[in-house]
C-alpha cells in the first residue's frame, strides 16, 4: 500500500469518525430535551439489569428462534469487528495483517472471525426469509411501511454484504491462504479464484478490502437513522429503565404538593404565591409534545428496535384497536427527531403549531391502552410504551378535560357517590349481601 492509500483511507477514516461523533452529539442533545428525571438509584440491580439484559440478550430467548438467530448476530457483530482494529492499523500505515506476529492466537482468532461470518450470513438470510416470505404479522403491521420496513432491510444486506466480502478477502489473499492462517470457511472459497493470476488476485482482494471497511463506516454513520441505533443505546436504556414494580405508576409531584396546600388548615387560599412556590408550578400537567416527557422516554424512542414483540402482545392491537405501542415509539421518534431538525436549523426551537398530541398520536390510541404491561413485560431493551400514552392521557384529563366517555362517567360517580357506579352512597356496600 503506498502513501496514496494511506492518506486516502485516513481521510476516509477522519470523515467516518467524525461524521459518527456529530451525529452522537446531536442524540444526546436530543435526548436532554427531556425532563430531568432521576434513575441513578439502586445501581447494583441497574448494572444487573445492563448485563442480563443487554449483554445477555435474557429477553431475546423468550422467544427461540429468533434470539438464538438474533443472539449468533449480536456476538457477530461484536466479534468480527475486532478485526476493523486490524484493518485500521494496516489502513493507517501500510502494512499487511499486522497482527499476524501472535501467532497461533491470531489463527484461532480470523478462525473464529470466518465461523461467525458464516453463522451470521446463515442467521440473516433466515431473518429475511422470516419477514420477506414467510411474512411474520409483526413485520406487517401498518406503521411498518416505507422506510421502517425497507430499513430492516437495509441492515440486512448490509451485513450479508460486509461478511461476504470479509470471506471474500481472506479467500483472495493468496499468502494468508498458503499460512493456513485461520480461514476454515473461506478455504471453500480458493477454487472460486484457482484461474486468477497473482494480479488479479491482488486486486480481488484489496477491493473486497477497501469496500469491507468503507462499508463499515457507512453502516457506523447510518446507525444514528436506523432502529439499529439499539446496538448502541441498549445497554443506557436498560441501566436507566424505571425499577419500579410494573403496575405502579408515578404520583405528579405538583398535584401531591397542590392537594397538601388544599389540606392544610394553615394555608391561606387568597395569599399570593411565594416565589419560591412558583418554580414547582409546572407548565403544564401531563405530556402532549416530546419535550413534556422526561430524558428516559426520549432515549426509549431512539432505543426502539421495531421488533414488534410489544404490539404482537397488546391486547387492544390483538382486537383491532387503532394501539400499538411500536408505533407510540416510532411516531415519538419522529416527532423528536422534527424538534431536533428545527433547533439545528434555527439555533433554538421555533414554534412549528404541531405537537407530539393530535399530529402524531391521537387519542383513540391513548385510549385503546389496558395498561396491562405486556408491550412493557415483552420489549428485549425495556422499552416503556406505556409511560408515554400515561403521561398524555394526563394531558388529555387534566388540561383539556378530554378524557374518554366511560371515564367521565366514572370519575364522575365517584365524586357524587364515592365510587365509580352510578349507586347511591348509602348502598356501596349492598354488593356483600348479594
Amino acid at each position: 500500500m503506498n502513501y496514496i492509500d494511506n492518506f486516502i483511507f485516513a481521510i476516509l477514516l477522519a470523515v467516518g469518525v467524525g461524521f459518527f461523533i456529530k451525529n452522537i452529539k446531536k442524540l444526546r442533545r436530543n435526548i436532554k430535551l427531556g425532563k430531568a428525571v432521576n434513575r441513578t438509584d439502586n445501581a447494583d440491580a441497574r448494572l444487573k439489569n445492563m448485563l442480563m439484559i443487554a449483554l445477555g440478550q435474557s429477553k431475546m430467548i423468550k422467544r427461540p428462534i429468533s434470539g438464538l438467530l438474533h443472539i449468533i448476530v449480536y456476538v457477530g457483530f461484536i466479534i468480527i469487528n475486532i478485526e476493523v482494529i486490524e484493518i485500521i492499523i494496516d489502513g493507517l500505515f501500510g502494512t499487511h495483517r499486522v497482527l499476524s506476529f501472535l501467532g497461533a492466537f491470531y489463527k484461532i482468532l480470523i478462525g473464529s472471525f470466518e465461523i461467525l461470518a458464516f453463522l451470521v450470513l446463515v442467521s440473516v438470510s433466515i431473518f429475511w426469509i422470516r419477514r420477506m416470505i414467510l411474512k411474520i404479522p409483526r413485520f406487517w403491521n401498518k406503521e411498518m411501511k416505507g422506510f421502517p420496513k425497507n430499513d430492516a432491510l437495509y441492515i440486512l444486506y448490509f451485513e450479508m454484504v460486509l461478511m461476504s466480502l470479509f470471506l471474500i478477502m481472506n479467500a483472495a489473499d493468496v499468502p494468508f491462504q498458503q499460512a493456513n492462517a485461520g480461514n476454515p470457511i473461506s478455504q471453500f472459497l480458493v477454487p472460486i479464484f484457482e484461474n486468477f493470476n497473482a494480479l488479479t488476485l491482488f486486486y480481488i482482494e484489496r477491493t473486497a478490502w477497501w469496500l469491507h471497511i468503507v462499508g463499515i463506516f457507512i453502516f457506523l454513520n447510518y446507525l444514528y437513522y436506523s432502529k439499529h441505533l439499539h446496538i448502541l443505546l441498549a445497554f443506557p436504556n436498560t441501566y436507566f429503565a424505571n425499577l419500579n414494580p410494573k403496575g405502579q405508576l408515578n404520583n405528579l409531584e405538583s398535584v401531591t404538593n397542590e392537594v397538601k396546600l388544599m389540606m392544610d388548615p394553615n394555608i391561606d387560599p387568597f395569599a399570593a404565591v411565594p416565589e419560591s412556590a412558583e418554580n414547582t408550578i409546572p407548565e403544564k400537567f401531563g405530556a402532549s409534545d416530546v419535550t413534556d416527557l422526561n430524558w428516559v422516554q426520549l432515549m426509549n424512542a431512539y432505543t426502539c428496535t421495531e421488533c414488534g414483540r410489544c404490539t404482537s402482545s397488546c391486547p387492544a392491537n390483538q382486537t383491532g384497536k387503532e394501539l400499538s405501542p411500536r408505533a407510540i415509539m416510532m411516531k415519538t421518534r419522529d416527532r423528536l427527531e422534527e424538534v431536533g431538525a428545527n433547533i439545528d436549523k434555527n439555533g433554538k426551537f421555533v414554534d412549528d403549531g404541531k405537537q407530539l398530541l393530535n399530529d402524531y398520536i391521537s387519542p383513540e390510541e391513548l385510549w385503546a391502552c389496558t395498561t396491562c404491561n405486556a408491550c412493557v413485560e415483552e420489549c428485549p431493551v425495556n422499552i416503556d410504551p406505556l409511560s408515554i400514552i400515561i403521561d398524555m392521557r394526563r394531558y388529555l384529563v387534566m388540561e383539556q378535560s378530554a378524557a374518554s366517555q366511560e371515564l367521565n362517567v366514572m370519575m364522575t360517580n365517584i365524586e357524587n357517590n364515592g365510587a365509580p357506579w352510578q349507586y347511591n352512597q348509602m348502598d356501596r356496600l349492598n354488593w356483600k349481601d348479594e
